[in-house]
């Protein structure tokens, strides 16, 4: 059997499903003071953007709407066009600071049938792709290699965000953000 050693999510693990703070990341993590420590690289006014802490290739994040839900008919037309545009800013700044060959990005829809891990949260992931970035790893050893750190994909991330039109940057600490007026 092989094992990955992943300690940083004992706490998620081990955590007090009725404790508010850990009910739901996508809800507790945007609220904290810490963008850099959080993962979160880019905000608009009703949306965010979080690097993946299980990534399925360098890059891999998700834009996340402030409001916890998870069913888009839930989302006002204001919030849904901010989430688009935060998308669409996304893959810009993933195509800037990693130069993919292609994206996928999607939602798992419809609770836990539809594949998600956390599937009261909506969540679109957007997955910087490359021509021949499988290989014979998850074939053969059911293993899967990332070849990029989460703090560097953070830096090179964050860098790409700050230099798209309309961004404001505090500090290298904090997220890239955005207004869509």
């Amino acid at each position: 059997m092989d094992q990955l050693f992943a300690p940083w999510r004992i706490e998620w693990v081990t955590r007090d499903r009725d404790d508010e703070e850990y009910s739901c990341p996508f809800c507790a993590l945007p609220e904290r003071d810490e963008d850099r420590e959080s993962k979160i690289v880019a905000r608009s006014e009703h949306s965010f953007v979080i690097l993946n802490n299980a990534p399925y290739a360098p890059g891999h994040v998700m834009v996340i709407p402030y409001k916890h839900t998870g069913d888009f008919t839930d989302l006002t037309d204001e919030e849904l066009l901010d989430h688009a545009r935060l998308k669409s800013l996304t893959i810009d700044a993933l195509d800037a600071a990693f130069d993919p060959a292609g994206f996928n990005a999607g939602e798992n829809l419809g609770g836990s049938a539809a594949g998600g891990s956390i599937d009261d949260h909506l969540h679109t992931h957007v997955v910087p792709r490359w021509n021949g970035d499988t290989n014979f790893m998850p074939i053969l050893s059911d293993t899967k290699v990332i070849v990029q750190a989460l703090d560097e994909s953070y830096d090179h991330l964050h860098e790409a965000f700050a230099s798209l039109d309309g961004a404001t940057v505090e500090d290298d600490q904090s997220a890239v953000r955005f207004s869509f007026d």
